[in-house]
C-alpha cells in the first residue's frame, strides 16, 4: 500500500505529519455533527407531535366548552319557561345542571392538559435549539479543521478542535433541559 501512495503522489503523507491525527479528528468531528443532528430531528419531532397533541386538546376544550353553554342554555330555559309538569322540568333542569357541572370540570382538565403539553413542547423546542446550534459549531469545526490538511497550519485544526469542543457542549446542554 505503501507503494502504491508513493507512485499516485503518496509521498504528500509523509511531508504532512498532521495528515493523521487531523483526518482523525475530522473523523470525530463528522460522528459528533451526524449524532447531533440526528438528536436535533428527533427533538423538532417530538416538539411538532406536542404541538399537534396540545391543539387536539384545545379543540376538545372548544367542543366542551360549547356543550357547556348548550347544557346550560336548556337549564335556563328548563327554570325560566312555565312547564306543564313542574316536576318533570325541575328533574330535567338538574340533569342538566349536572352535565354543566360535569363539562365545566371537564373543560378545566382539558384547558391543564393542553398547558402542559405547551410547556412540555417548549422544552423540547429548547433542547431542540440547543441541538441546531451545537450542530453549526460542529460543522464550522469540521471544516475549519479540513483547512489544515490544504494550509498545513496547526491553527486551523486547533480552531477547528475548539469549534468543536463548544459545539458538543452546547449540543450536550440540551440534554440539561427540563
Amino acid at each position: 500500500m505503501h507503494e502504491v501512495l508513493e507512485g499516485h503522489g503518496g509521498h504528500e503523507y509523509e511531508d504532512n505529519p498532521l495528515t493523521l491525527p487531523v483526518t482523525t479528528t475530522l473523523s470525530i468531528l463528522a460522528v459528533l455533527v451526524a449524532l447531533v443532528t440526528l438528536l436535533g430531528h428527533r427533538a423538532h419531532t417530538e416538539e411538532l407531535l406536542l404541538q399537534t397533541q396540545a391543539t387536539d386538546q384545545w379543540a376538545l376544550y372548544q367542543a366542551r366548552n360549547i356543550r357547556l353553554h348548550e347544557m346550560q342554555a336548556v337549564a335556563d330555559m328548563l327554570g325560566t319557561f312555565a312547564p306543564v309538569d313542574k316536576e318533570e322540568a325541575a328533574a330535567l333542569r338538574d340533569k342538566y345542571l349536572k352535565e354543566v357541572e360535569r363539562y365545566n370540570h371537564e373543560r378545566e382538565e382539558t384547558s391543564d392538559k393542553a398547558k402542559d403539553l405547551e410547556k412540555e413542547r417548549t422544552v423540547v423546542s429548547r433542547r431542540a435549539d440547543r441541538f441546531d446550534g451545537g450542530e453549526v459549531f460542529l460543522e464550522i469545526g469540521l471544516i475549519i479543521t479540513s483547512f489544515t490538511l490544504l494550509t498545513k497550519k496547526k491553527l486551523f485544526w486547533y480552531t477547528g478542535m475548539v469549534l468543536g469542543i463548544v459545539g458538543s457542549v452546547i449540543a450536550l446542554t440540551g440534554f440539561l433541559m427540563h
